[in-house]
Order: C-alpha cells, then structure tokens, then sequence
C-alpha cells in the first residue's frame, strides 16, 4: 500500500488495518505537536485509495477493524467519507468498525443525520484531543479549537451512537498554568462524558515550541495535576487510561467505580518520595 512517512495510528489500532485517505495534518499549529510538522497536508485522489482498499481486501479479506489515516479525517467532506465507508463494506465483508482521528471543528462541520449515517456505515470512535479545558491555553498553544465546541462536537457524536476517545496533556499549562488546566479540563470532560479518556503528558520534543513563558511541570507536578483532575471528575460512564510512555506512571480504570482506587494509588505514589521533584524524570523512550 501506498504509506507516506510519518505515519501515526492510536495505540489502540495496533491491529488495525490502516489506509491513509490524506497525508499530514490539515490543521498543523499546534505549538505542542510535532507529528506533522514537516509534512504537508495533502487528500489523496479517490482512485488511488480505492485500489488500496481492493489490494488490501484481497490479501486480508478476514479484516474486521481499520483505521483511516493521517490527522483529523473527519474534516473530508461527508460525502467523501460517506463512499469511502460504503467501498471499505462492500470489500471487507466481517468489517466491524472504521476509526479515525478528528476535531470538534470537523466533527461539527457534519449535521447530526450525517453523523448517524456515518455510524450505520461502521465509523465507530473519533480520537479527539481536548487536551485542555481551558479556554486561554488552547489559544495560547494554537489549537485552533475551542473547548465548548469540541464539548458540543463530543456530546453530539455520542448521542450518534458513536464513541469519542478524548486525550488531555498534563503538563500543558506549565508551572504557572498547572491548577487553572487541571481544574478547567475536569470541567469539560463533565459536560463531555466521554466512553474513552486517556491522559498522557506534554514532553517538549524537536520541532515544538510552547509559548513565551512557558516553564515545563516536573515529573510530581506532573502526577499531582492528573490527581487535581481525577478528584473534579465526575463521569457516569468512561474507561480511563494513562498508560502512554509519557506517563510517569501507568494506570487505568473505569469510572465512577474505580475513581477511589486511581486517587489512592496517585496519593500513594505521592507521599512515597520517589517522583522527581526538580525535572521531568524518565522521558519516553522515542526522545
């Protein structure tokens, strides 16, 4: 198949079969991303995936699960979207759920009967990254959303039928920023109630560059804004998982039920002494 260097999936499409259908990032302004920063945005013509998706149908006709690459392909058009779901149907006949990252932007440039069209297709779960819930941060980071429409686009989407992963970046606000993010992202994902919530943190790495000012969270400050924003959740029904390499610490669970256990274990791990206190501990291995 045609793959364009780089290509990024969730860790949870890790057995996915994946189709780019754009390459880069339609956005790319994000200060605190550098995943498409020297790759530019380009849909790729309709012939050109159809003749990956029959290649591949034929070689992996058993496929259940894909995932539709690069950044955010909720934002192609829905009529786009809407013949590359019919096509990967009629090819993939055990075809259970086509997942994609998106934005609220994107998500909301869709009415509601489009977005229940593109469920009974089998789009499934929309990566969305909310990373904050603060209004102030997100320009300041370039994000080029706001918190209450991705809030809106998140809500809408669910009672589509479909399920949004949100991501949040600890770390985001900074040392100055710290308790203003944790609390306000708390906020946004109350009124969000996401199935899927994952927590990683910030790691500045080449080719970013956070606005003036900005001064990065130690590894405790890191775990003690996670706990901030555990402690003001207020979710019905979500899985919670802070388990990327980024993470000081890797832990998961479901709330509301597991919501005292998380807090106990990240007192824990606070009292104990062994996070450090002056920079940001051990980074992930890709730094």
């Amino acid at each position: 198949m045609n793959y364009r260097e780089p290509l990024f999936r969730p860790p949870a499409e890790a057995e996915s079969l994946i189709f780019q259908v754009a390459y880069g990032c339609p956005h790319n302004t994000c200060r605190f991303c550098a995943m498409y920063k020297y790759s530019r945005y380009e849909e790729r013509e309709y012939d050109e995936v159809l003749a990956d998706f029959k290649k591949a149908a034929k070689s992996y006709p058993e496929t259940q699960r894909i995932f539709l690459a690069d950044g955010d392909v909720m934002i192609l058009p829905f009529e786009k979207l809407q013949k590359y779901l019919m096509k990967l149907n009629d090819l993939f006949p055990r075809l259970t759920r086509v997942n994609v990252y998106a934005n609220g932007s994107s998500i909301l440039s869709k009415t509601k009967e489009q977005l229940c069209e593109l469920r009974q297709l089998k789009l499934h779960t929309l990566y969305l990254g909310l990373e904050t819930g603060d209004e102030e941060l997100l320009k300041l980071v370039n994000k080029g959303e706001t918190a209450e429409k991705m809030i809106d686009a998140v809500r809408i989407s669910q009672e589509c039928g479909l399920r949004c992963s949100v991501m949040v970046l600890l770390g985001l606000g900074g040392k100055k920023g710290s308790g203003k993010h944790a609390l306000e992202t708390a906020m946004a994902l109350n009124k969000m109630q996401p199935k899927l919530l994952s927590a990683l943190r910030y790691v500045e790495v080449p080719g970013t560059k956070m606005f003036s000012g900005y001064e990065t969270v130690s590894e405790y400050e890191a775990v003690c804004e996670l706990r901030k924003i555990i402690e003001n959740l207020e979710l019905e029904r979500t899985v919670f998982r802070a388990n990327h390499a980024s993470n000081p610490v890797p832990m998961e669970g479901r709330f509301p039920n597991d919501k005292a256990r998380i807090l106990a274990e990240l007192d824990y791990l606070i009292a104990r002494g062994g996070l450090d206190r002056n920079g940001p501990g051990q980074l992930p291995f890709f730094l």
